[in-house]
């Protein structure tokens, strides 16, 4: 191992799903600075992201996670291009505020109802699934790999206005837990990360801090002054993209190999007490 390469991710492969923005980038370009070899998987890739990254070591394939042809496809194009996978990130998600029930009724919209929660339930838990599934198969044969879930600080805590969101995110980590048993067998160790409060990012934008300040009945403002109240964070700021994605790589990496079926909370140490 090159001693100034501590994580020694040197040429392996990862796979980053929803790495166009947001986290997803932050990691993918993590990955790519530890000397990964790493593919973007997005729903949407814009033009301009190709100039962020270096186009030999990295790859951008459109996928929607929902669909299981999508993901097979994701797979396969990997593997003929780049012989592997070593790491698998199952990062996309969204999120939709809505409240069970909106007893003030002053704007629409803002009520939880099939279509919302169909969207993040097929995003957020039936992707992770297919995605795992399609990933695990090509480690078994190896016998090792990694797959990485990021979840969410909600899905531990629970969250007021968004509760169909934090619910996908604790059967994520379940699902985490579940797969860990059943892999680990197999050398694949299953690994969660459950990031807080963190940067404006794709699932963080003004629409989304509009939304949710709606059902918990406050202002953006009162709710950005809540991000970096130490009553709420321990730590009083907001996490960083780069922190979430620091602690992807490390949990990529064989300096991690007996870390496996938890999921670690990178929140800063916001929790419900």
């Amino acid at each position: 191992m090159d001693k100034n390469n501590w994580l020694n991710l040197n040429n392996k492969v990862a796979v980053v799903t929803g790495g166009a923005s947001g986290i997803g980038k932050a990691i993918a370009k993590t990955l790519e600075f530890n000397g990964m070899n790493v593919v973007i998987s997005d729903i949407n890739i814009p033009e301009n992201i190709r100039d962020e990254f270096e186009s030999d070591r990295v790859l951008f394939i459109e996928t929607d996670v929902t669909k299981k042809e999508d993901v097979e496809r994701l797979i396969n194009n990997t593997i003929d291009k780049l012989g592997t996978i070593d790491v698998f990130v199952n990062n996309a998600g969204i999120n939709l505020p809505k409240l069970l029930v909106d007893t003030r009724k002053e704007k629409e919209g803002f009520e939880l109802d099939e279509v919302a929660f169909d969207a993040m339930y097929n995003v957020n838990q039936k992707g992770v699934f297919l995605c795992a599934q399609a990933a695990a198969r090509v480690m078994a044969l190896k016998g090792k790999g990694v797959i990485i879930n990021i979840s969410s600080e909600s899905g531990l805590e629970g969250s007021e206005g968004q509760s169909a969101y934090a619910a996908t995110k604790g059967a994520v980590n379940s699902l985490t837990r579940s797969w860990a048993k059943e892999l680990g067998q197999h050398g694949i160790r299953v690994v969660g990360v459950a990031p807080g409060i963190i940067e404006t990012t794709g699932l963080r934008t003004i629409e989304y801090e509009e939304a949710l300040a709606y059902t918990r009945n406050t202002s953006v403002e009162a709710l950005r002054k809540g991000y970096e109240s130490s009553s709420v964070t321990p730590l009083g700021r907001v996490g960083k993209l780069s922190e979430i994605a620091d602690v992807v790589a490390f949990l990529g990496s064989e300096r991690s190999s007996y870390i496996h079926g938890v999921t670690l909370n990178i929140a800063g140490g916001k929790t419900r007490g």
